[in-house]
């Protein structure tokens, strides 16, 4: 696939790499997840910029070729949006709908609250809005899930989750991209825990069937070689951060709001029309990797969207 070349971009004290497209169209910024890349939206691009847009996909802060800063404050939710803020300064662009999936969404969610000034729209994937916790939410997931719930053991362990992903990354990542079959089945097997994820690395999963081909799956395990998992898992970090310094934040979305769930996924859908109440819902029948695994439907609820609801406000 003829994806586009990244340029550096100096943002907020460190470099994004920044794969853009479509240039002079209404600005749309994607933001990847955990574990991806940018390269996540590479059904995506092309689609965009043919109706229009000028599309801007980073690796985010601790991702691909994008600055990875060693100290885990750096990867709180003010950083990643903060990075936001910035490349829109460095690209000379006021505001952009911003697309979202899995922690990208978590952080479109954010920006759209942190920085409403600068979001004309959001569109997410799979991750719902999940409004402020009335406590630490690390503390709440140990009592409630146990000390292996995956996000617990990424705060209470650091590092050892990562240093296993390290050794065997491209096992890793073949296990993690499954289609909705294997995502069916973990779902109703309960949420990961550390230990499992951590066996996803050492295990071949032979539930579902790979998600990505050969030379798609090169295009992460090379990433993820060279920049290693430990960044990336830094974001998980944050979560008690990020809620101790969120609290004076109004957990209300007021943009005009698309959310696509996957029927399969482990995330579970949520009702968010009391914090986002100009919303459009729609699942799709896939497991986590939606844009990936259900590109061409993907694609037609994202531009039907975005002509109806975006166009007219640009």
């Amino acid at each position: 696939m003829n994806f586009p070349t990244a340029r550096m971009v100096p943002v907020n004290g460190i470099d994004l790499a920044v794969y853009e497209a479509g240039h002079g169209g209404i600005p749309i910024v994607l933001a990847h997840g955990w574990p991806e890349l940018a390269y996540s939206w590479r059904y995506q691009m092309p689609a965009l910029v043919a109706q229009g847009y000028h599309v801007i996909a980073p690796d985010q802060r601790g991702y691909g070729l994008s600055t990875k800063p060693a100290e885990v404050e750096a990867y709180d939710i003010h950083h990643l949006t903060g990075d936001h803020v910035a490349l829109l300064d460095a690209l000379d662009i006021e505001r952009a709908i911003y697309v979202g999936h899995d922690w990208g969404a978590i952080v479109v969610w954010h920006h759209a609250l942190l920085h409403p000034e600068r979001v004309l729209g959001v569109a997410n994937l799979s991750v719902p809005f999940w409004p402020r916790e009335p406590a630490d939410p690390i503390a709440f997931w140990e009592k409630m899930l146990g000390p292996d719930f995956y996000i617990v053991h990424f705060n209470r362990q650091p590092g050892v989750a990562a240093a296993a992903f390290d050794r065997h990354p491209e096992q890793f990542l073949r296990n993690m991209y499954r289609t909705k079959q294997w995502l069916s089945a973990s779902a109703n097997a309960g949420e990961p825990n550390g230990h499992s994820i951590i066996r996803l690395a050492d295990e071949a999963v032979e539930t579902g069937e790979p998600l990505l081909s050969e030379a798609d799956l090169a295009v992460f395990v090379a990433a993820f070689k060279q920049g290693g998992f430990a960044a990336p898992c830094h974001w998980y970090q944050n979560f008690t951060r990020n809620w101790a310094t969120t609290e004076q934040v109004e957990q209300r979305v007021r943009q005009p709001a698309l959310m696509i769930y996957g029927q399969y996924d482990m995330v579970r859908q949520a009702d968010m029309s009391a914090y986002v109440p100009d919303l459009e819902v729609h699942t799709l029948p896939c497991g986590h990797w939606i844009q990936q695994e259900q590109p061409e439907a993907t694609n037609r609820l994202l531009l039907d969207w975005l002509e109806r609801r975006m166009r007219p406000l640009v």
